[in-house]
């Protein structure tokens, strides 16, 4: 059976890109899903003086293990300030000092949230610059804008039809391509 991993960028235990993540892979049959909560994966903030001196966390070895053995890797990236979120892009900068090319060939669905009106995009497309550095494909990216207006936390669902319509064009095109 082909592997998903999944998760937010955000460790947030209230993220709103946690939620559309879970309610992404809801949709999602015939897959081993892996759906990782990133509140429970605390990374110290990355400097080289650190990883000389204390190397690598299990739980960063094993993060990467697990996205190496995906087919798929899909992520809901947040945004602070028109950028992913620092703790975003510590946990890509510890990965790529893992092993720099931690998403070789994986076809990564790319997704974003946010309250405001341009749902995290300025967050996807800094995202979706950088991640083909380390291997990745992202050939499938959503956003959604109004996050409060567009999703029902209490249902788990895009509430929006055109936008979940859009939702499930992307997750489609992602899964046909594993």
């Amino acid at each position: 059976m082909k592997k998903i991993i999944a998760f937010a960028g955000s460790n947030s235990s209230t993220s709103i890109n946690y939620e559309l993540v879970k309610y992404t892979v809801s949709l999602i049959d015939d897959f081993d899903i892996q759906l990782l909560n990133m509140t429970n994966m605390p990374f110290p903030l990355f400097s080289e003086d650190d990883e000389k001196a204390n190397g690598y966390k299990n739980s960063l070895i094993e993060l990467k293990d697990d996205i190496l053995e995906a087919d798929g890797v899909i992520i809901s990236v947040n945004e602070h300030n028109s950028n992913p979120s620092a703790y975003f892009k510590n946990l890509i900068d510890w990965l790529s000092r893992v092993d720099r090319k931690f998403l070789a060939d994986k076809y990564v669905f790319l997704m974003g949230t946010s309250a405001g009106k341009r749902g995290a995009i300025g967050s996807i497309t800094v995202t979706e610059n950088m991640l083909p550095r380390f291997g990745a494909k992202v050939e499938n990216v959503f956003f959604l804008p109004s996050f409060n207006e567009n999703f029902s936390i209490k249902k788990g669902i895009i509430t929006n039809d055109e936008l979940k319509a859009k939702h499930k064009e992307q997750l489609g095109s992602f899964l046909n391509k594993l």
